[in-house]
């Protein structure tokens, strides 16, 4: 869906999917294990539909930061061990599209100049038109209490060079699936990906 923002809102269907294949999007609240190696991965995310209750992924996620919004792209398991979990195959980042996603999001750590305090604040102010701000209007960001013109320019530099939000804000997603660079290469093993949707 390049061109488009796509909204955090749990699991969805992808028309463009092959057939069998699931898509999930949830904000990835920590990782558990990463070979830096293969690429492989084993993560915990949150979804509107989750609650506070966290889902296992697990597969190619070497790039994703906590705090992102993903949208996956896999199949439900369950491993006989640690159970219900989805395989993702290919993932994007999304820009959220909730106030919580924002406010995690920015909070993250990612940006450099916003910690969870100040995030709280910008997205009091801003709401979900902080994104819009940092990208296009950041000297507006002084108008948020405690944060002067050098933390803004601090704040929209980091989120340039860190997070890439223009080329997210521009195109909506960044997609790194099987076609991607060889660090995002995200192909399931032949025999790995049974499909025990719900």
């Amino acid at each position: 869906m390049p061109g488009k923002m796509v909204a955090v809102t749990g699991q969805t269907p992808l028309p463009e999917a092959p057939p069998g294949l699931s898509v999930l999007e949830a904000v990835l609240e920590r990782i558990t294990y990463a070979n830096e190696d293969t690429g492989y991965t084993i993560a915990r995310v949150a979804t509107e539909r989750t609650g506070p209750d966290l889902l296992t992924v697990v597969g190619p996620l070497l790039g994703a930061q906590v705090g992102e919004s993903l949208r996956l792209t896999g199949r439900w398991s369950s491993h006989p061990r640690y159970g219900r979990q989805f395989q993702a195959h290919s993932y994007a980042t999304v820009l959220p599209a909730t106030i919580q996603g924002i406010r995690a999001y920015l909070g993250s750590g990612m940006i450099k100049g916003i910690g969870p305090v100040m995030a709280e604040r910008m997205v009091a102010h801003f709401g979900t038109g902080i994104l819009d701000v940092i990208e296009h209007q950041p000297g507006r960001l002084t108008e948020v209490h405690g944060l002067g013109p050098k933390r803004a320019k601090k704040i929209s530099h980091g989120a340039l060079a860190t997070s890439d939000l223009a080329a997210h804000a521009a195109a909506g997603s960044t997609d790194r699936h099987p076609g991607a660079a060889p660090q995002n290469t995200a192909i399931c093993p032949a025999g790995s990906c049974q499909d025990d949707a719900p």
